[in-house]
């Protein structure tokens, strides 16, 4: 077989074995549908078009014509949230590049004219192509699909956290709301109890000690509704924002109390495992390392052949005689030209793949016991709110009620004073509050406990080295 046989051959196979990716209707989004659905039961879509936009913002109004719930509110921040698109149009651009990975290389086409004495003059076309790009081409392709592959888990990575974003958002507003309510209604009986002492004052019936104390209880009250007041308005924009919503959205309706505690809690039989199974950031990390496999065996294989170019070539020569009589010769060949690895033998760029491999298997390794830690340590946490927030509505708050009657009755019957029915009734505040914190916290801990399930604090950094050949060039001539 002659070499220009050879090389026609080798580039015919990479072009045949490389193929030519298509675009997906969707921008690779099916996946991630699919996966956040199954996860979730929520519904992540892309707005790729005006259509889907209006649809998504139809959507939006009718959630929010609805008391909003805690599944509403994920939903509408799936819909709506501008970050999370962005991280679709991500996903996007991965699916561009990989297409774009499985395109052969473009042949360059080079068309030259030259003048010399007597008439001389030379008219050439040259036709050059990078053969190790295309005899790299399947390799290439295969890498680039795994990075896109890759990139769909990043954008459910991102979908998923999105949603325990939102759902945190969702319970502390909502207790925010709840704990002023609360404050509000204490600092009503507080202010009808100062209104009562500054009258009996005024008869000589109370003294000025009983008067000051009262007046002193009602004015911190005051206060702490001011900063409940202000924590309620911090957390309502902060799901403002998860969920996208600005101008006439924001006079959504939120439920004045949490989701009351149920009746038991739930049992999960081995955390660690589950975790293992569903982390979608350690599903990205075992595709990061197969992935850099491969592209430690690419680098190795093109270490010392890391350009590789073959010319074909026309050249037509007119030349004219003394006589003036002109003579046209043509001429073809080829032209090899490579890099003679003298001073660059790629070493550095085999050593840093292998590097950055090893450092992939690293990072798997400890994010893995990591997430092991995270799910045992959420679960506790579960439990433990659980038990807590069940022990406030079970034990304390029924014996606060308790002694709050028995010390009105002291009172009404002149065996205590006003100072001892003061600081009851703070305990008495200060214990529902503690109660509903409590609440609050359980219901955090199951945003938790499914963070540490399914997507763990963050999406880990890609590590997913460039594979494409130093785009090196040489002289090619005939």
């Amino acid at each position: 077989m002659t070499l220009l046989s050879k090389v026609t051959t080798t580039v015919l196979v990479g072009l045949l074995a490389g193929g030519c990716a298509k675009f997906t209707t969707d921008g690779g989004m099916s996946p991630v549908t699919d996966t956040v659905r199954g996860e979730i039961g929520k519904d992540a879509v892309k707005l790729s078009s005006a259509e889907a936009t209006q649809r998504a913002r139809e959507r939006v109004q009718a959630l929010l014509s609805e008391p909003l719930s805690e599944d509403t509110a994920v939903q509408i921040a799936l819909l709506n949230n501008r970050g999370l698109q962005a991280a679709y149009n991500d996903l996007g651009i991965s699916e561009a590049e990989y297409v774009q990975a499985t395109l052969p290389p473009n042949p360059a086409l080079t068309v030259s004219r030259v003048f010399g004495p007597s008439g001389f003059a030379e008219v050439g076309f040259q036709l050059v192509g990078n053969l190790l790009a295309f005899a790299t081409l399947p390799r290439k392709s295969e890498i680039a699909k795994r990075e896109f592959e890759e990139a769909r888990y990043r954008a459910v990575a991102t979908t998923l956290s999105l949603s325990v974003d939102a759902r945190r958002a969702y319970v502390r507003a909502v207790a925010a709301r709840q704990q002023l309510a609360l404050l509000e209604q204490a600092r009503q009986t507080a202010d009808a109890s100062a209104n009562m002492m500054k009258q009996l004052g005024e008869t000589g019936a109370a003294n000025k000690l009983d008067q000051a104390r009262v007046t002193t209880f009602y004015s911190e009250l005051s206060a702490q509704v001011a900063q409940a007041r202000l924590a309620e308005k911090r957390e309502r924009e902060a799901l403002n924002r998860i969920m996208g919503l600005w101008g006439s959205d924001l006079d959504y309706k939120l439920p004045s109390r949490l989701p009351v505690l149920p009746a038991a809690a739930d049992n999960l039989a081995d955390v660690e495992v589950e975790a293992m199974r569903r982390r979608v950031d350690l599903i990205i990390l075992r595709y990061e390392i197969v992935t850099l496999a491969k592209s430690v065996g690419f680098v190795e294989a093109t270490r010392y052949m890391s350009f590789l170019e073959l010319g074909l070539g026309y050249r037509n020569e007119l030349e004219t005689n003394d006589e003036g009589k002109q003579s046209s010769k043509n001429r073809y060949g080829l032209d090899l030209g490579i890099v003679i690895p003298v001073f660059d033998t790629g070493e550095a760029r085999v050593t840093t793949a292998r590097e950055i491999y090893m450092r992939a298997i690293n990072r798997l390794t400890e994010r893995s016991v990591n997430a092991r830690s995270e799910a045992r340590l959420a679960y506790s946490t579960y439990r433990a709110t659980y038990d807590i927030a069940r022990y406030y509505q079970t034990r304390i708050l029924p014996l606060r009620r308790q002694i709050s009657s028995e010390v009105l009755l002291r009172y009404n019957g002149m065996l205590v004073d006003v100072f001892e029915v003061l600081v009851e009734e703070r305990d008495r505040i200060s214990a529902n509050v503690a109660a509903l914190n409590a609440l609050r916290d359980f219901h955090l801990a199951i945003a938790d406990l499914q963070a540490a399930l399914i997507v763990g604090g963050t999406v880990p950094p890609s590590g997913v080295i460039n594979t494409t050949p130093p785009p090196e060039t040489l002289p090619l001539g005939l």
